[in-house]
C-alpha cells in the first residue's frame, strides 16, 4: 500500500464564518472539506452553542502543505482579528492523493 503525505489543517471558528471559509478554501486550492458543529471553552471563554451567535464550527482540510499554509495565512489575516479562531496543522498520510 502506497501512502502519500498531506497536511491536515483544522480551523475552529465562529459558525457565522462557515460559508466564507468554504469559499476561501476552494479559492486557495482545497479539493474538499469537512465541517462539524462543536462546543468548547478556552482563552476566550465557553462557547456552548446555546444560541445562534454562540455556535462554533470545526473545519478540516486535508491538502498539500502549500494550500494549508495559504489558507491559514488568509484566515489569520482576515478573520482572526475580528472573530474567535483557532488553527492547527498535522501531517497525515492518504491512500488516494488525487482526492486531496
Amino acid at each position: 500500500m502506497h501512502k502519500h503525505p498531506k497536511t491536515l489543517l483544522v480551523i475552529v471558528a465562529e459558525a457565522v464564518l462557515e460559508k466564507q471559509l468554504v469559499r476561501d478554501a476552494l479559492e486557495r486550492g482545497a479539493q474538499g472539506w469537512t465541517v462539524a458543529e462543536v462546543r468548547g471553552g478556552g482563552h476566550e471563554g465557553v462557547r456552548e452553542g446555546a444560541w445562534e451567535a454562540d455556535r462554533t464550527i470545526e473545519m478540516k482540510l486535508i491538502c498539500d502543505p502549500l494550500v494549508a499554509d495559504k489558507m491559514a495565512g488568509h484566515v489569520l489575516a482576515t478573520y482572526a482579528p475580528h472573530y474567535s479562531v483557532a488553527l492547527y496543522f498535522s501531517p497525515v498520510q492518504v491512500l488516494r492523493p488525487e482526492r486531496y
